[in-house]
């Protein structure tokens, strides 16, 4: 049986497409609050290797909501 994804897994699904697409530094603050706890949320615990992008991508994620907030760009 599969399961629909839920409105949270579809936006979820579509923040990730803009910053596979793009990146980062196309969405705004708000947006990266809500994809960081939209990620944390997200069980990979299943598969170690989705876990250890999951955790990758959070910490850009921390990284750019930093960047945001202090006014800086990355290197």
């Amino acid at each position: 049986m599969v399961s629909q994804p839920t409105s949270e897994d579809i936006e979820r699904i579509t923040l990730l497409k803009i910053v596979s697409e793009q990146s980062l530094k196309t969405l705004n603050y708000e947006q990266l609050k809500r994809l960081e706890y939209l990620v944390e949320k997200k069980d990979y615990s299943h598969n170690k290797k989705a876990h250890k992008s999951k955790t990758k991508l959070l910490a850009k994620i921390n990284v750019r909501i930093y960047e945001v907030q202090e006014g800086r760009e990355g290197i």
